[in-house]
């Protein structure tokens, strides 16, 4: 008996298909959904010569309550679109796939509209660019797909969209990923307690490395599933020759705009994926997708199971008093959202604002800036909280440094004995003309953590570049902080120079600092160079790695050094919580993302006016602990510039 296809449409792309599937199937023609779903039905094509929305939202709901996979063409705007292959019990629907190449498209905005008036208007009968040729030319491409569904071949289209161009007829299939916030085909769990909690488990390293898995074994994935200049979850790349490394910039397109992100290696083809990375974890951090938020409340009411947001740092009580201050005082009975998170410190779930555990940049009822302080993706929970960590760290080190300006050693760079290291140093030095600086900036914990400097010998450009790193492994650090230097060498020279008087003017008014942009600008300057002279005292003799860094692993397992890590700070009274941000675009391929939040360290903020130390006793008793000093400072001690991290 031949199987059953149902086709639901209007148009020549409809009646061109119905011929040439009749020889072979029982095709049963519709003009829409009202008459219901004759069974049986093995598959059901809904197709159009124009794009309806409407119709493939009910297609949705009809098809997939009656369980009958289907597959869908129609033309928009000139171009023929065929697929998804829609299984009725699995996600990557039609919707998931028009948000994403929605999403991809440079115009999306305007798009979005466009989508909402032919919903509105019912639809439109056929499409200007849609020709017999053009349509004749989708019907063969969905005959194919069908003789492979109906022959129990793997369909081509399952996951991916096939697009062709109506003038030219050239064509092309483009992956994408389910939406794991669509309403139609996802299953977002709820945020639980007891879900939240972490146990941590072996996670043995790659040899000569502190990463549970390579980028060989990433590179089969990483391109294949998040990138797509159509559909992908990152829509575009961009090769950088002039930095001098390896520097490979994409695109993560949101409804409210492009966010950049960036890969820098000494190779190409590992800082794009590495940029993909970055990419996925950037995402993961602006708002929940893995799992549903239940809990809205107040801290009052949730103090004995929540975290004190006091103890992650808030903004001066005098900021808040201003009346175009984005953010609003804390208050114990403002309700909010909360997310589940895990403290390893007192080994019990925590209740963890929202605002925290994610992305917090805008205003309304938020009440301190937030960014992706403690984001890191790895491939396990033990190396994401592991990366996570280092970043806390690192950032924090480098804002007690110079709030405090702590007058660290500086390191001796050949005292490295790294071959790698010291050729870094040179081509800096040769392709953009800047010296390097080391210091180690380790706190008492002892997390070996470096604050790197580059100082322009060229006239022109930035003058003074500053970065930071921290890892178990100093060297790492350092290399790590360089990548980050030579990602802003050379490339800012032309928008510096041009804006130099507006960054003269946040000289002597530091307020004027207000983006992300501004702290680097404005220590680009020359003038500004003198606030470094806690650092740049040359009469200091310089210090070894072997002096300076006492930390050794020698474990083979990653999450060996993860509790080496977590024991440090439990000795100092320093809790880590993390909350685990990972997303079914994640996990589907063995990569996690969490948040760490470390109550007590310093968060990075940007914008001088949104500093974040109201709270955190650290920076004013730690360079006594560390004797720099002979007393426990005072807030008024501190330094009142902006900060130089860029």
């Amino acid at each position: 008996m031949s199987a059953v296809v149902l086709i639901v449409g209007e148009g020549y792309l409809r009646d061109i298909v119905c011929e040439r599937l009749s020889a072979h199937y029982e095709v049963i023609r519709q003009a829409d959904f009202e008459a219901g779903i004759p069974q049986p039905t093995d598959l059901a094509l809904v197709l159009h010569d124009a794009w309806n929305p409407s119709v493939h939202q009910k297609a949705e709901e009809m098809l997939r309550s009656n369980n009958i996979p289907w597959l869908r063409g129609f033309v928009s705007f000139g171009e023929g679109v065929v697929g998804p292959f829609v299984r009725p019990d699995t996600p990557g629907c039609s919707q998931c796939a028009d948000t994403r190449r929605l999403m991809a498209g440079r115009d999306r905005k305007e798009m979005w509209g466009i989508q909402q008036q032919i919903e509105a208007i019912g639809g439109v009968s056929s499409d200007p660019w849609a020709s017999r040729l053009g349509l004749k030319q989708i019907s063969y491409l969905i005959e194919t797909e069908v003789n492979r569904i109906l022959q129990g071949e793997t369909a081509h289209l399952e996951e991916s969209v096939f697009l062709i161009n109506l003038k030219t007829l050239n064509s092309s299939t483009h992956p994408f990923l389910p939406d794991p916030l669509c309403p139609v085909c996802s299953i977002i769990l709820e945020d639980s307690q007891s879900a939240a909690k972490i146990s941590l488990k072996p996670s043995p390293k790659i040899p000569g490395s502190y990463r549970r898995r390579s980028m060989d074994e990433l590179e089969s994935v990483l391109t294949k599933e998040y990138l797509d200049s159509r559909t992908g979850f990152l829509n575009g790349k961009m090769y950088d020759f002039t930095t001098p490394f390896a520097d490979v910039g994409m695109n993560l397109p949101l409804f409210t705009g492009d966010e950049g992100v960036a890969g820098r290696t000494h190779s190409y083809a590992v800082s794009e994926l590495t940029a993909i990375l970055e990419g996925l974890e950037r995402y993961c951090g602006i708002s929940p997708r893995g799992k549903k938020t239940i809990v809205h409340d107040s801290y009052h009411n949730l103090q004995e199971q929540a975290l004190n947001p006091v103890k992650v740092g808030l903004h001066a009580k005098e900021q808040y008093k201003k009346h175009d201050f984005p953010f609003i005082q804390f208050n114990p009975d403002q309700m909010m959202d909360w997310v589940w998170g895990y403290s390893l410190l007192q080994e019990r779930s925590i209740l963890v604002p929202e605002l925290l555990a994610y992305y917090s940049l805008g205003c309304g009822h938020g009440f301190v800036y937030e960014t992706s302080n403690g984001c890191a993706l790895g491939g396990s929970i033990e190396e994401a909280i592991f990366h996570g960590i280092l970043e806390v760290v690192e950032r924090d080190s480098f804002l007690i440094t110079w709030y405090a300006e702590l007058p660290l050693p500086r390191l001796d760079i050949s005292s490295a004995n790294d071959k790698e290291l010291e050729m870094m140093v040179e081509r800096i030095q040769a392709v953009a003309g800047y010296d390097l600086y080391l210091f180690n900036s380790t706190m008492e914990h002892g997390i070996p953590s470096v604050w790197v400097m580059a100082k322009n010998r060229k006239k022109n450009g930035l003058n003074m570049i500053c970065a930071a790193g921290a890892h178990l492994d100093p060297i790492r650090a350092v290399k790590s902080a360089v990548h980050e230097l030579a990602g802003m060498m050379l490339t800012l020279d032309e928008k510096f120079e041009t804006n130099k008087e507006e960054y003269e003017q946040m000289v002597h008014d530091s307020s004027l600092v207000k983006k992300m942009d501004d702290h680097g600008m404005l220590y680009g300057l020359p003038q500004t160079e003198q606030r470094f002279h806690f650092l740049l005292d040359n009469n200091r003799p310089l210090s070894t790695f072997n002096e300076e860094f006492k930390w050794k692993s020698t474990h083979e397992d990653l999450t060996d050094d993860l509790k080496d890590i977590l024991q440090v700070l439990r000795d100092q009274n320093l809790d880590v919580i993390v909350v685990d941000q990972s997303t079914p675009e994640t996990i589907r391929n063995g990569l996690y993302c969490v948040k760490v939040l470390i109550p007590g360290m310093l968060p990075m903020t940007f914008g001088h006016h949104l500093t974040r130390i109201t709270g955190l006793e650290r920076v004013l008793r730690v360079p006594m602990e560390l004797g720099y000093i002979k007393q426990p400072l005072t807030t008024e001690q501190l330094n009142p510039h902006p900060h130089p991290f860029p």
